[in-house]
């Protein structure tokens, strides 16, 4: 086993992109939104044109995935047309540049490293700290890692979390934030006035539904699921957290294309600047990386991550909230 220096040389093999595959999965992407959302306005039977929605959701999680490679500066950077495209599906997606690269960068830096509320990530307290904490920051934080929550990540954790909340907090640097809403809202306002709220219901709000609690899930079993290990600030590497803080979630082809290889997550945490495109590439190439902490979107996989809530630093593991 290489030490965290030479791992991290070694990564810098597959963190190069090819600009024409890059493009190629961007314009790819964008011409199957063309393609499908002119389906959901078809006058067809609402059980042909839920799962037309249902794909534009999963549209949009690949979408999100672009972004946030192209904001990695993974793929097509240096490019105007690019950064204008990014950025308005930023907006879309409900992930304002203002508030994504302060917290997912502080992720970044931190994953796994420290207890409590945390910026970017879902919060986590150990045993001790829960059995201290108030009735209220008990319920709060419960509250913060419920299926539920996760489920309603369009309203809960976008709308929310990465607009409305830092807009109210601090208007001035997260202004971007108040025009994604504006963008949202005028949408749907505007296919409730032209094509009723069927078309809105079918067009936005199914698909976002889906996007946000998929992406909510995505990356909550990233960095909470069995056999996750933690070490202490000091003990703390950047590659010990990609290895052991990050997980690999295991899908069939066309889930990984729908969330463009985001359950490759232990790989892209070793090296972010590696294209979502080349992350089963760097699995395979690089043999640290080939015996990650897996976890899948099988149901028992999802509700044994579910049950992970607090971290137990007896057991040195992630315990339910009855310690078990």
């Amino acid at each position: 086993m290489r030490d965290g220096k030479q791992l991290l040389i070694a990564s810098k093999d597959y963190a190069h992109e090819n600009r024409w595959q890059s493009w190629w999965h961007l314009g790819s992407t964008l011409a199957a939104f063309a393609t499908v959302v002119p389906l959901i306005f078809l006058p067809l039977h609402w059980l042909i044109v839920v799962p037309f929605s249902v794909v534009l959701g999963l549209l949009l999680v690949r979408m999100f995935v672009l972004y946030h490679d192209y904001e990695h500066g993974a793929i097509l950077s240096r490019s105007r047309l690019a950064d204008w495209i990014m950025m308005m599906g930023g907006l879309i997606v409900l992930s304002p540049r203002s508030i994504w690269n302060r917290s997912h960068n502080h992720h970044h830096k931190s994953n796994s490293k420290s207890f409590g509320n945390a910026v970017g990530t879902y919060p986590l307290m150990t045993v001790d700290d829960f059995a201290k904490a108030t009735r209220w920051d008990r319920l709060m934080y419960a509250a913060s890692r419920s299926p539920l929550n996760i489920a309603m990540g369009y309203f809960t954790i976008f709308l929310f979390g990465m607009c409305l909340r830092p807009l109210i907090l601090n208007p001035r640097k997260h202004y971007d934030c108040a025009i994604a809403l504006l963008m949202h809202f005028s949408l749907i306002g505007l296919l409730v006035v032209f094509f009723g709220w069927s078309i809105a219901l079918l067009a936005v709000m199914i698909p976002f539904a889906v996007a946000g609690g998929l992406g909510s899930y995505l990356f909550y079993a990233q960095h909470n699921f069995p056999g996750l290990e933690l070490r202490h600030r000091a003990e703390w590497s950047h590659v010990f957290a990609a290895l052991h803080s990050s997980s690999y979630i295991r899908m069939n082809s066309v889930m990984n294309w729908f969330t463009g290889n985001i359950g490759y997550h232990h790989v892209h945490h070793c090296n972010s600047k590696i294209p979502f495109y080349r992350l089963p590439e760097a699995m395979a190439g690089i043999e640290e990386l080939k015996l990650p902490c897996v976890t899948s979107l099988n149901p028992k996989d999802i509700i044994r991550c579910f049950q992970m809530k607090l971290w137990d630093p007896v057991q040195e593991r992630l315990v339910s909230f009855a310690g078990r």
